[in-house]
C-alpha cells in the first residue's frame, strides 16, 4: 500500500457561506447510501510511458543532468467525504467497484537524474489550456516540450535544482495529449436512473476571420430542433443583439452549427451568441481534485498501489505554483473549496506566485462549465467568473449580506499556501481587480491578511505584448515585460515558505491614498489628453447576474444569466458591485505598483488597457491588450502636436542622463528584492539601446 493512502482528515468543518461552499454537489441524495468507510481519493496508478535525458544530456553545475518524464496518472476519488463532496455532479457520476469515481490525466515532468543534487523543491504549473507557459519566467526555455531544448544555458529554474510538473485538469483543452499538450480524461454525469442529464448552455462567439462559416459547441445539443435555441450578432458590445432568424443557421450535427446559405461566414470580431439546450455534462470540477492528489502523491507517497515508484519519493519538501492568467483563476477556486488539504490533512502546495490572474474564480465547477472562458471588456462577460467572495480575506457582501473569503476553509485547518497575487493593470480594467483588496461595497481598502501579499505590475498589459504590432487595436501593444520582477518573486517566495523570510511589502493601488480611482472623468484619472489617443473610460462592470434558482448547487438553470442592463459601471442600472482602476501621471503611466524601469525612467506611456480600432469592432475593448504610446522625441515635435507630455529630450538631455537615471532604478529594485543580480545587466543594456535610438 502506497503511503498517499492513509485516513481522512478530521471531518465537521464548517462548509462556508458562499455558494459552492454552502451546498454539497448536485445528487447529494445518492450520496447518503455511500459508505463512510470508502477508499479515498489518491492517485491509484502511473504509467510513465518515456523517460529519456533532458536538454540534451547537458549537466548543470552542482545539480547535474536532467530528465523528462512523461506519462500518464489515474486517479480516484471517495464522492462522500466532505473533500469531495462539493464536485459539483459529483454524486451523479459512474463509480468502480470500490464506490469511487475514476479520472486520468496526461502528466510531464524535469528533475534531476540524481535526486540529490537538487534542492527538495517542485514547481508545479496546472496548464492553460493544456499548453505550457513558464517558458518566458524560465527565461525562453518553454513550450510544451522544454526538456527537448539543447541550449539550456540561462535557465531559471533547472541550474537551482527544481523539479518542475506540469499536468492535466482542463476538460475544456480536449483529450488529445499529442505533443505534450496535458490534458484530463473526467466522467460524464447521468441522473440516479441513469438517463442523460440537459440543461441550458450558451456559446459566445466571435471570429477573427471572415473566412469561418461553422462553430464548436462546448456540450452537445440535446435536440437538434432549432425551436429550442437563439442565435444573435451584434456589432459591438452596447449593440442590440439582433435575432438570426431560423432560416440563417441550422445545426450539421449535435456539436456543430453553421450559418446558412451553405458557404456563409461569420462576420468577422461581431459578437454571436448561441443559447441551446445541451446534455452529458462532464463532471469539470474534479479537474481540481486531480492537481491535489497527483501534487500530494509526488510530495508524500512512495508508490502506487501495484509497486510502481512514485520518480520523486522522499526527495520534495516544498511545493510551490507558478501560473499564468486562465490557471491562476482555477487554483483562486482551488483554496476556496479547500483543496489545498489533502485527503490526510496535510497541506499540497507551500507557496502560490499567481500572475495576471487577480480575484476572478474560473468557470469550472458547475454543470456545463466552460473552463475555457475567461471575462473581458468585451468578451465573455456572461460567464460564471466574477463571483463573490473576491478576496482572500473574509468581506460580506452588500448585495446578498452572505459573508465569505477564499480563505476560509484552508484557515480553519492550517493549510493555507502562502501567496505572492501579481497581476497587471488589465486586470483592473477588465476583471474587476480591485475587489482583490477593496470590500465589495467599493468603499475601503483591505489591510494584507499575513499569508499574503500582492503586487500590481503598473502599466502592464495582460502578458507581455507586441510593441511592434496594433493587431486589432488602435495603438501598438505594450511591450512591458514582468518576468525579470517574477523571477526574483519566486525566490522571495522560497524564502518567505523555507525560511520565514518576509517578503516585499504590497505595491498596489488604494482608495485611501487616491491611487485607486473611477476611470471617468478623464481628468480625475489622471490620464493625459494626447493625441490620436482615444481614452473612454470603458472598463468591465462586475455584476451579480442571475443564473437561476439552483445556482448555490452549481446548477445553472437560467444560461445565459438574467440581465435587463447595458454594459457600463452605473449603478442605477443593475445590481453592481463597484471596481477600480490604477490613476496615472502626467505621462499616462500609473503612480502605484511595481513600476518597471521603463515606466519610471519612460520612453512612453504605457497602459493596461486598450481600444479596438473601427474596422475590427472599435471603440469596444480590445481584451487583454494594453498601449505603448512613445513620448515627443524632442521639444519642437512635442509643440508642434499639442502632446502634453515632455518630450524625452527635455527629460534627460542626453544619452548620459537617461543611463543615470536607469541605473539608479535597477539599483533601486535590487535592493527592494524586485530584480535579481543575473537579470539586472540584460535590463539595463535593453534599456539604453531603447534610448540611444532617441538620444544622440
Amino acid at each position: 500500500m502506497s503511503s498517499a493512502r492513509r485516513t481522512a482528515g478530521a471531518t465537521g468543518h464548517r462548509a462556508g457561506s458562499s455558494r459552492l461552499l454552502r451546498a454539497a454537489a448536485c445528487g447529494a441524495f445518492a450520496l447518503a447510501t455511500l459508505s463512510a468507510g470508502l477508499v479515498e481519493a489518491r492517485i491509484t496508478r502511473i504509467e510513465i510511458t518515456s523517460r529519456t535525458p533532458a536538454y540534451g544530456g547537458f549537466e548543470f553545475e552542482a545539480v547535474g543532468a536532467y530528465e523528462r518524464v512523461v506519462g500518464v496518472a489515474y486517479g480516484e476519488v471517495n464522492p462522500a467525504t466532505r473533500l469531495n463532496n462539493m464536485i459539483v455532479d459529483i454524486g451523479l457520476a459512474p463509480r468502480n467497484a470500490r464506490g469511487n469515481v475514476e479520472y486520468s490525466f496526461d502528466f510531464y515532468m524535469l528533475k534531476p537524474v540524481d535526486m540529490a543534487k537538487g534542492n527538495r523543491r517542485m514547481m508545479y504549473e496546472p496548464p492553460n489550456r493544456g499548453g505550457k507557459t513558464f517558458g518566458a519566467f524560465n527565461r525562453s526555455t518553454g513550450g510544451n516540450d522544454p526538456g527537448a531544448s539543447t541550449n539550456p544555458a540561462g535557465t531559471f529554474l533547472a541550474p537551482r535544482g527544481y523539479t518542475m510538473v506540469f499536468s492535466g485538469w482542463d476538460f475544456s483543452a480536449g483529450t488529445n495529449g499529442a505533443n505534450f499538450n496535458a490534458t484530463i480524461k473526467l466522467p460524464l454525469a447521468k441522473n440516479p436512473d441513469g438517463s442523460t442529464i440537459t440543461g441550458p448552455s450558451y456559446e459566445y462567439i466571435v471570429m477573427g476571420n471572415s473566412t469561418t462559416t461553422g462553430y464548436t459547441l462546448s456540450y452537445p445539443a440535446a435536440s437538434l430542433d432549432k425551436a429550442g435555441a437563439r442565435l444573435t450578432q451584434r456589432a459591438r458590445l452596447d449593440d442590440t443583439p439582433q435575432v438570426v432568424p431560423a432560416t440563417g443557421w441550422e445545426f450539421v450535427d449535435p456539436t456543430h452549427i453553421r450559418l446558412l446559405p451553405e458557404g456563409t461566414t461569420f462576420k468577422a470580431h461581431d459578437i454571436y451568441e448561441f443559447s441551446y439546450t445541451a446534455k452529458d455534462p462532464t463532471v469539470n470540477g474534479l479537474g481540481m481534485a486531480a492537481v491535489r492528489d497527483w501534487n500530494s502523491f509526488l510530495r508524500y507517497a512512495d508508490a502506487d498501489d501495484a509497486g510502481t515508484a512514485n520518480p520523486l519519493a522522499g526527495n520534495i519538501w516544498y511545493v510551490y505554483t507558478y501560473v499564468l492568467s486562465q490557471p491562476g483563476r482555477l487554483l483562486n477556486d482551488f483554496r476556496l473549496l479547500g483543496f489545498n488539504e489533502d485527503e490526510s490533512g496535510r497541506k499540497v502546495f507551500d507557496g502560490m506566485l499567481q500572475w495576471i490572474a487577480a480575484g476572478d474564480g474560473l468557470n469550472l465547477n458547475l454543470r456545463f462549465s466552460q473552463p475555457n472562458r475567461t471575462q473581458r471588456n468585451r468578451q465573455d462577460q456572461l460567464f460564471a467568473e466574477g463571483i463573490f467572495p473576491f478576496a482572500h480575506q473574509k468581506t460580506t457582501d452588500p448585495l446578498t449580506g452572505k459573508t465569505a473569503g477564499r480563505y476560509d476553509r484552508c484557515l480553519e485547518t492550517n493549510t493555507c499556501p502562502l501567496a505572492l497575487e501579481v497581476y497587471s493593470s488589465n486586470e483592473y480594467w477588465v476583471k474587476g481587480a480591485s475587489l482583490f483588496h477593496t470590500n465589495p461595497a467599493g468603499t475601503a481598502d483591505l489591510a494584507d491578511p499575513p499569508y499574503a501579499r500582492y503586487y500590481l505590475m503598473s502599466s502592464n498589459q495582460h502578458g507581455t505584448g507586441n510593441g511592434a504590432s496594433r493587431g486589432n487595436c488602435q495603438q501598438f501593444g505594450n511591450p512591458l515585460n514582468a518576468n525579470p520582477v517574477l523571477r526574483a518573486l519566486w525566490v522571495t517566495l522560497d524564502d518567505w515558505a523555507s525560511r520565514g523570510i518576509e517578503p516585499p511589502p504590497s505595491e498596489i493601488p488604494k482608495l485611501a491614498d487616491g491611487t485607486l480611482v473611477a476611470p471617468l472623468p478623464q481628468a480625475s484619472a489622471g490620464f493625459p489628453v494626447i493625441p490620436g489617443v482615444q481614452y473612454t473610460g470603458l472598463k468591465s462592470t462586475r455584476y451579480l447576474l442571475d443564473y437561476g434558482p439552483q445556482f448555490h448547487l452549481g446548477i445553472m438553470t437560467v444560461n445565459p444569466p438574467v440581465t435587463t442592463t447595458p454594459f457600463f459601471d452605473n449603478p442605477a442600472n443593475g445590481k453592481i458591485y463597484p471596481t477600480f482602476v490604477p490613476k496615472t501621471d502626467a505621462d499616462g503611466n500609473e503612480i502605484a505598483g511595481i513600476r518597471l524601469p521603463d515606466v519610471s525612467v519612460p520612453l512612453a506611456t504605457y497602459t493596461g488597457w486598450s481600444l479596438r480600432s473601427t474596422a475590427n469592432g472599435g471603440p469596444d475593448g480590445c481584451e487583454g491588450s494594453g498601449q505603448m504610446i512613445p513620448l515627443p522625441k524632442t521639444a519642437a515635435a512635442r509643440a508642434a502636436s499639442g502632446d502634453p507630455r515632455r518630450s524625452v529630450e527635455e527629460r534627460y538631455f542626453t544619452l548620459s542622463g537617461y543611463y543615470f537615471q536607469r541605473l539608479w532604478k535597477i539599483n533601486d529594485m535590487l535592493r527592494q528584492r524586485l530584480m535579481l543580480d543575473e537579470d539586472a545587466p540584460a535590463e539595463f543594456t535593453r534599456g539604453l539601446r531603447d534610448a540611444a535610438a532617441l538620444l544622440k
